[in-house]
């Protein structure tokens, strides 16, 4: 069993301990009495999740979870409905919820088998896929990084498909883990390892707005394909339902879009897949 079944083992265990007690009020009621939506996020996840200089939460989901509560405030009639930021790490987001400590993880968070076990999801947010970056001079070919170094974030889906991938292809490549996305690029960037494994839209994001971008690139594989979602507390189809609707509402009118470009850049927009994914995922009225 690897360390994230494992972790998830623990926290499905965690999960059964809380709902064997008293049933928890449904997250709608919780919300219709507090007039506030609690959202988790990362603090260092750009472009999806991120704090800014000054200290307010921004990225692609920050801005999505923002236009789901705007349309959730028109759901519940409650106008005033505010929102409360819980900041995670990639390691204990899941937590958040299982733990009633958030109602949301608005985060590059990738749906999967073993994480719905744990926590509900919406339908898709974003698509995505693991590759990695190093610098100008490192080896492009992933076969070459064999007795080499290379870093990724702990607790991430990705590290775990990093070793998968790796083991795969039979590259004895040592895998070093860092509490952030910024502690890897640091390393990267002083040759302490070879190569940088993350999401592509991250890697992207960081390289652009990294002063000595010119010495760092992305290989051109593509290791997963991993769709993202936002998490909940499972079985609370009221409140999943009520998230959905708003999702759909979001896809529909096209503000997806400009949440979009508003993260990317003005000239950037949706790929095809991403604009084939709003409009499966838009449910009818």
């Amino acid at each position: 069993m690897n360390a994230i079944s494992k972790r998830l083992g623990i926290l499905t265990l965690a999960m059964g301990a809380v709902l064997g007690g008293d049933a928890l009020a449904g997250t709608l009621d919780d919300i219709r009495q507090s007039k506030t939506l609690r959202v988790a996020y990362r603090e260092e996840a750009p472009p999806f999740a991120y704090k800014t200089p000054a200290g307010q939460p921004a990225g692609f989901m920050i801005e999505l979870c923002q236009a789901v509560a705007k349309d959730l405030a028109q759901q519940l009639k409650i106008p005033d409905l505010k929102i409360t930021y819980v900041p995670v790490t990639s390691v204990n987001r899941l937590d958040a919820i299982l733990q009633n400590k958030a109602d949301l993880i608005c985060d590059s968070l990738t749906q999967t088998v073993e994480r719905r076990r744990v926590v509900d999801f919406s339908v898709p947010t974003f698509i995505d896929g693991a590759t990695f970056a190093i610098r100008n001079d490192g080896p492009q070919d992933i076969a070459k990084l064999a007795g080499k170094k290379v870093g990724v974030a702990a607790g991430t889906l990705t590290e775990q498909g990093t070793r998968n991938s790796l083991a795969a292809l039979h590259v004895n490549a040592e895998i070093v883990s860092y509490k952030t996305f910024e502690e890897a690029m640091v390393a990267l960037e002083k040759g302490n390892i070879s190569a940088y494994f993350a999401g592509r839209a991250m890697l992207t994001s960081m390289i652009k707005g990294h002063p000595d971008a010119s010495r760092i690139m992305l290989a051109s594989t593509f290791l997963t394909i991993e769709p993202f979602a936002l998490a909940m507390r499972r079985g609370d189809g009221d409140f999943r339902l009520a998230v959905d609707t708003a999702l759909s509402h979001i896809y529909r009118s096209g503000d997806i879009t400009k949440i979009f470009i508003n993260t990317f850049g003005a000239k950037e927009r949706p790929t095809p897949t991403l604009q084939a994914l709003y409009m499966i995922a838009t449910l009818p009225e």
